[in-house]
Protein backbone atom coordinates (compact mmCIF):
# COMPACT_ATOMS: atom_id res chain seq x y z
CA UNK A 1 0.00 0.00 0.00
CA UNK A 2 1.43 3.38 -1.03
CA UNK A 3 2.57 5.70 1.76
CA UNK A 4 0.65 8.94 2.29
CA UNK A 5 2.36 12.21 1.47
CA UNK A 6 1.08 15.79 1.27
CA UNK A 7 1.49 17.96 -1.84
CA UNK A 8 1.00 21.72 -1.65
CA UNK A 9 0.68 23.24 -5.11
CA UNK A 10 -0.38 26.39 -6.90
CA UNK A 11 0.91 29.23 -9.04
CA UNK A 12 3.81 31.49 -8.16
CA UNK A 13 3.32 33.83 -5.17
CA UNK A 14 0.21 32.03 -3.88
CA UNK A 15 1.66 31.14 -0.45
CA UNK A 16 2.78 27.54 -0.92
CA UNK A 17 5.94 28.01 1.17
CA UNK A 18 4.04 29.38 4.17
CA UNK A 19 1.30 26.72 4.09
CA UNK A 20 3.92 23.99 3.64
CA UNK A 21 5.68 25.12 6.82
CA UNK A 22 2.42 25.33 8.77
CA UNK A 23 1.47 21.80 7.71
CA UNK A 24 4.94 20.48 8.51
CA UNK A 25 4.65 21.86 12.03
CA UNK A 26 1.14 20.44 12.43
CA UNK A 27 1.98 16.96 11.09
CA UNK A 28 5.60 16.56 12.22
CA UNK A 29 6.73 16.82 8.64
CA UNK A 30 9.62 17.90 6.45
CA UNK A 31 9.36 19.91 3.26
CA UNK A 32 10.68 18.72 -0.09
CA UNK A 33 10.79 21.54 -2.62
CA UNK A 34 9.47 20.80 -6.11
CA UNK A 35 10.59 24.00 -7.81
CA UNK A 36 12.69 23.72 -10.96
CA UNK A 37 14.73 26.84 -10.14
CA UNK A 38 15.04 26.69 -6.36
CA UNK A 39 17.33 23.69 -6.80
CA UNK A 40 20.14 26.00 -7.97
CA UNK A 41 22.72 27.51 -5.64
CA UNK A 42 23.13 31.27 -5.57
CA UNK A 43 19.61 31.96 -6.82
CA UNK A 44 17.76 32.67 -3.59
CA UNK A 45 16.23 36.06 -4.40
CA UNK A 46 14.96 35.50 -7.93
CA UNK A 47 13.43 32.09 -7.16
CA UNK A 48 11.82 33.23 -3.88
CA UNK A 49 13.53 30.33 -2.12
CA UNK A 50 12.53 30.26 1.55
CA UNK A 51 14.90 31.95 3.95
CA UNK A 52 15.94 30.36 7.25
CA UNK A 53 13.44 32.65 8.97
CA UNK A 54 10.62 31.55 6.65
CA UNK A 55 11.48 27.87 7.22
CA UNK A 56 10.75 28.35 10.95
CA UNK A 57 13.01 25.47 11.91
CA UNK A 58 11.29 22.98 9.57
CA UNK A 59 13.80 20.90 7.56
CA UNK A 60 13.67 21.73 3.84
CA UNK A 61 15.15 19.54 1.11
CA UNK A 62 16.02 20.00 -2.59
CA UNK A 63 16.81 23.70 -2.26
CA UNK A 64 20.19 25.04 -3.49
CA UNK A 65 21.50 21.54 -4.25
CA UNK A 66 22.58 22.02 -7.88
CA UNK A 67 25.26 23.98 -9.68
CA UNK A 68 23.58 26.65 -11.85
CA UNK A 69 25.60 25.38 -14.82
CA UNK A 70 23.74 22.06 -14.67
CA UNK A 71 20.54 21.21 -16.49
CA UNK A 72 17.99 19.24 -14.49
CA UNK A 73 15.10 17.25 -15.94
CA UNK A 74 12.04 15.86 -14.17
CA UNK A 75 13.69 12.42 -14.26
CA UNK A 76 16.85 13.70 -12.59
CA UNK A 77 14.84 15.54 -9.97
CA UNK A 78 12.85 12.39 -9.18
CA UNK A 79 16.04 10.34 -8.83
CA UNK A 80 17.27 12.82 -6.22
CA UNK A 81 13.98 13.54 -4.43
CA UNK A 82 12.50 10.03 -4.07
CA UNK A 83 15.24 8.74 -1.71
CA UNK A 84 14.70 11.85 0.43
CA UNK A 85 10.93 11.27 0.59
CA UNK A 86 11.52 7.61 1.45
CA UNK A 87 13.98 8.56 4.20
CA UNK A 88 11.49 11.01 5.72
CA UNK A 89 8.87 8.24 5.78
CA UNK A 90 11.36 5.76 7.25
CA UNK A 91 11.99 8.17 10.12
CA UNK A 92 8.28 8.34 10.87
CA UNK A 93 7.90 11.89 9.58
CA UNK A 94 5.45 13.23 6.99
CA UNK A 95 6.86 14.33 3.62
CA UNK A 96 5.33 17.55 2.31
CA UNK A 97 6.10 18.29 -1.34
CA UNK A 98 5.80 22.01 -2.02
CA UNK A 99 6.09 23.59 -5.45
CA UNK A 100 4.62 24.72 -8.68
CA UNK A 101 6.58 22.62 -11.17
CA UNK A 102 3.81 20.17 -12.04
CA UNK A 103 5.86 17.75 -14.12
CA UNK A 104 8.40 17.33 -11.33
CA UNK A 105 5.71 16.67 -8.75
CA UNK A 106 4.13 14.05 -11.01
CA UNK A 107 7.52 12.43 -11.57
CA UNK A 108 7.88 11.81 -7.83
CA UNK A 109 4.29 10.96 -6.92
CA UNK A 110 3.38 8.79 -9.90
CA UNK A 111 6.68 6.94 -10.00
CA UNK A 112 6.61 6.53 -13.75
CA UNK A 113 9.87 5.94 -15.52
CA UNK A 114 10.94 8.29 -18.26
CA UNK A 115 11.66 7.32 -21.83
CA UNK A 116 15.30 6.77 -22.72
CA UNK A 117 17.44 9.16 -24.70
CA UNK A 118 20.08 11.55 -23.47
CA UNK A 119 18.97 15.17 -23.68
CA UNK A 120 21.97 17.26 -24.65
CA UNK A 121 23.79 14.27 -26.16
CA UNK A 122 25.03 13.68 -29.69
CA UNK A 123 21.61 12.80 -31.10
CA UNK A 124 20.06 15.95 -29.64
CA UNK A 125 22.86 18.05 -31.14
CA UNK A 126 22.27 16.45 -34.54
CA UNK A 127 18.55 17.19 -34.32
CA UNK A 128 19.17 20.79 -33.30
CA UNK A 129 21.58 21.26 -36.20
CA UNK A 130 18.97 19.81 -38.58
CA UNK A 131 16.35 22.14 -37.08
CA UNK A 132 18.60 25.13 -37.70
CA UNK A 133 19.20 24.07 -41.33
CA UNK A 134 15.76 22.89 -42.40
CA UNK A 135 13.22 24.15 -39.89
CA UNK A 136 10.72 22.03 -37.96
CA UNK A 137 8.79 20.76 -41.03
CA UNK A 138 11.02 17.83 -42.05
CA UNK A 139 11.50 16.80 -38.42
CA UNK A 140 7.76 16.77 -37.78
CA UNK A 141 7.28 14.69 -40.93
CA UNK A 142 9.88 12.21 -39.71
CA UNK A 143 8.00 11.98 -36.42
CA UNK A 144 4.76 11.32 -38.32
CA UNK A 145 6.42 8.35 -39.99
CA UNK A 146 7.75 6.71 -36.82
CA UNK A 147 5.31 7.94 -34.14
CA UNK A 148 2.09 9.29 -35.68
CA UNK A 149 0.41 9.48 -32.27
CA UNK A 150 3.05 11.88 -30.94
CA UNK A 151 3.04 13.90 -34.17
CA UNK A 152 -0.72 14.32 -33.90
CA UNK A 153 -0.53 15.29 -30.24
CA UNK A 154 2.26 17.87 -30.50
CA UNK A 155 1.78 21.37 -31.84
CA UNK A 156 4.13 22.22 -34.77
CA UNK A 157 5.49 25.11 -32.69
CA UNK A 158 6.46 22.78 -29.83
CA UNK A 159 9.97 22.22 -31.18
CA UNK A 160 11.38 21.06 -27.85
CA UNK A 161 8.98 18.10 -27.50
CA UNK A 162 9.22 17.19 -31.18
CA UNK A 163 13.00 16.95 -30.84
CA UNK A 164 12.61 14.96 -27.63
CA UNK A 165 10.26 12.44 -29.29
CA UNK A 166 12.68 11.94 -32.19
CA UNK A 167 15.61 11.71 -29.81
CA UNK A 168 13.92 8.89 -27.89
CA UNK A 169 13.17 6.97 -31.08
CA UNK A 170 16.61 7.41 -32.64
CA UNK A 171 18.41 6.39 -29.47
CA UNK A 172 16.19 3.57 -28.23
CA UNK A 173 14.23 2.34 -31.25
CA UNK A 174 11.05 2.71 -29.19
CA UNK A 175 8.57 5.55 -29.59
CA UNK A 176 7.80 7.90 -26.74
CA UNK A 177 4.09 7.11 -27.25
CA UNK A 178 4.74 3.41 -26.67
CA UNK A 179 6.69 4.18 -23.51
CA UNK A 180 3.96 6.47 -22.19
CA UNK A 181 1.31 3.82 -22.86
CA UNK A 182 3.29 1.23 -20.90
CA UNK A 183 3.72 3.47 -17.86
CA UNK A 184 0.31 5.17 -17.82
CA UNK A 185 -1.47 2.41 -15.91
CA UNK A 186 1.19 1.79 -13.28
CA UNK A 187 0.00 2.44 -9.70
CA UNK A 188 1.38 5.65 -8.15
CA UNK A 189 4.50 5.49 -6.02
CA UNK A 190 2.86 7.43 -3.19
CA UNK A 191 -0.69 8.06 -1.98
CA UNK A 192 -0.69 11.85 -2.30
CA UNK A 193 -3.21 14.23 -0.78
CA UNK A 194 -3.14 17.34 -2.99
CA UNK A 195 -3.88 20.80 -1.62
CA UNK A 196 -3.94 23.69 -4.08
CA UNK A 197 -3.91 27.44 -3.50
CA UNK A 198 -5.22 30.05 -5.92
CA UNK A 199 -6.94 33.42 -5.93
CA UNK A 200 -10.61 33.70 -6.71
CA UNK A 201 -9.98 37.00 -8.52
CA UNK A 202 -7.13 36.94 -11.06
CA UNK A 203 -6.49 40.65 -10.42
CA UNK A 204 -5.53 39.89 -6.81
CA UNK A 205 -2.99 37.31 -8.00
CA UNK A 206 -1.56 39.87 -10.43
CA UNK A 207 -1.21 42.44 -7.64
CA UNK A 208 0.61 39.99 -5.37
CA UNK A 209 2.97 38.88 -8.16
CA UNK A 210 3.81 42.51 -8.92
CA UNK A 211 4.53 43.17 -5.25
CA UNK A 212 6.75 40.13 -5.05
CA UNK A 213 8.80 41.24 -8.06
CA UNK A 214 9.25 44.70 -6.54
CA UNK A 215 10.44 43.04 -3.32
CA UNK A 216 12.92 40.88 -5.23
CA UNK A 217 14.40 43.93 -6.92
CA UNK A 218 14.64 45.75 -3.60
CA UNK A 219 16.35 42.69 -2.08
CA UNK A 220 19.09 42.75 -4.73
CA UNK A 221 17.99 40.67 -7.70
CA UNK A 222 20.22 42.64 -10.10
CA UNK A 223 23.22 42.05 -7.86
CA UNK A 224 22.40 38.32 -7.63
CA UNK A 225 22.38 38.06 -11.44
CA UNK A 226 25.71 39.89 -11.57
CA UNK A 227 27.24 37.52 -9.02
CA UNK A 228 26.19 34.50 -11.06
CA UNK A 229 27.93 35.94 -14.13
CA UNK A 230 31.02 36.82 -12.12
CA UNK A 231 31.18 33.22 -10.91
CA UNK A 232 31.74 32.18 -14.53
CA UNK A 233 28.23 30.92 -15.26
CA UNK A 234 27.68 31.07 -19.05
CA UNK A 235 24.84 33.31 -20.18
CA UNK A 236 23.17 30.45 -22.02
CA UNK A 237 22.93 28.31 -18.85
CA UNK A 238 19.41 27.04 -18.17
CA UNK A 239 19.45 28.74 -14.77
CA UNK A 240 19.92 32.15 -16.36
CA UNK A 241 16.89 31.60 -18.60
CA UNK A 242 14.69 31.67 -15.50
CA UNK A 243 12.19 34.49 -15.15
CA UNK A 244 13.91 37.41 -13.46
CA UNK A 245 17.42 36.39 -14.43
CA UNK A 246 17.08 36.56 -18.20
CA UNK A 247 15.45 39.98 -18.09
CA UNK A 248 18.08 41.47 -15.77
CA UNK A 249 20.88 40.21 -17.99
CA UNK A 250 19.65 42.92 -20.36
CA UNK A 251 20.18 45.53 -17.66
CA UNK A 252 23.77 44.38 -17.16
CA UNK A 253 24.27 44.40 -20.94
CA UNK A 254 22.90 47.90 -21.21
CA UNK A 255 20.09 46.82 -23.56
CA UNK A 256 17.32 47.44 -21.01
CA UNK A 257 16.66 49.77 -18.11
CA UNK A 258 15.81 48.48 -14.64
CA UNK A 259 12.25 49.77 -15.14
CA UNK A 260 11.90 47.87 -18.43
CA UNK A 261 13.29 44.69 -16.86
CA UNK A 262 10.94 44.93 -13.89
CA UNK A 263 7.92 45.37 -16.17
CA UNK A 264 9.01 42.36 -18.25
CA UNK A 265 9.56 40.18 -15.18
CA UNK A 266 6.09 41.05 -13.90
CA UNK A 267 4.54 40.18 -17.26
CA UNK A 268 6.45 36.90 -17.59
CA UNK A 269 5.62 35.94 -14.00
CA UNK A 270 1.90 36.47 -14.60
CA UNK A 271 2.07 34.41 -17.80
CA UNK A 272 3.93 31.65 -15.93
CA UNK A 273 1.29 31.60 -13.19
CA UNK A 274 -1.39 31.05 -15.83
CA UNK A 275 0.59 28.14 -17.31
CA UNK A 276 1.03 26.62 -13.86
CA UNK A 277 -2.71 26.78 -13.23
CA UNK A 278 -3.45 25.24 -16.63
CA UNK A 279 -1.20 22.28 -15.76
CA UNK A 280 -2.51 21.84 -12.23
CA UNK A 281 -6.18 22.03 -13.20
CA UNK A 282 -5.74 18.81 -15.14
CA UNK A 283 -5.30 17.02 -11.82
CA UNK A 284 -8.80 16.17 -10.49
CA UNK A 285 -7.38 15.12 -7.11
CA UNK A 286 -6.38 18.63 -6.04
CA UNK A 287 -8.47 20.12 -3.20
CA UNK A 288 -8.48 23.84 -3.99
CA UNK A 289 -8.42 26.52 -1.33
CA UNK A 290 -9.49 29.86 -2.77
CA UNK A 291 -7.96 33.09 -1.54
CA UNK A 292 -10.09 36.19 -1.43
CA UNK A 293 -8.44 39.64 -1.44
CA UNK A 294 -5.89 38.58 1.19
CA UNK A 295 -4.32 35.24 2.03
CA UNK A 296 -5.82 33.88 5.27
CA UNK A 297 -3.32 31.23 6.35
CA UNK A 298 -5.14 30.37 9.60
CA UNK A 299 -8.21 29.48 7.56
CA UNK A 300 -6.10 27.62 4.95
CA UNK A 301 -4.51 25.52 7.71
CA UNK A 302 -7.92 24.69 9.16
CA UNK A 303 -9.35 23.71 5.76
CA UNK A 304 -6.24 21.68 4.97
CA UNK A 305 -6.52 19.86 8.29
CA UNK A 306 -10.12 18.90 7.47
CA UNK A 307 -9.10 17.70 3.99
CA UNK A 308 -6.25 15.63 5.41
CA UNK A 309 -8.36 14.14 8.18
CA UNK A 310 -10.93 13.02 5.62
CA UNK A 311 -8.07 11.40 3.68
CA UNK A 312 -6.85 9.54 6.78
CA UNK A 313 -3.91 11.78 7.65
CA UNK A 314 -3.77 12.60 11.38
Amino acid sequence: MAEKIICVVGPTACGKTKLGVLLAKRYDGEVVSADSMQIYKGMTIGTAAPTAEEMEGVPHHMIAVADPAEQWSAARYARAAVPIVDDILRRGKRPILVGGTGLWLDAVVQGRTFAGGHAGGAVRRELQAQLAREGIGPLLEELRQVDPEAAERLHPADEKRILRALEVYRETGKTISAHNAETRDLPPRYDAVWIGLQFRDRADMKTLIDRRVDAMVAAGLLEEVGQLLESGLPREATALQAIGYKEFLGVLDGTATVEEAVAEVKLRSRQYAKRQLTWLRRNPDIHWIWWEKDRDFARALQVSTEILAAAGVF
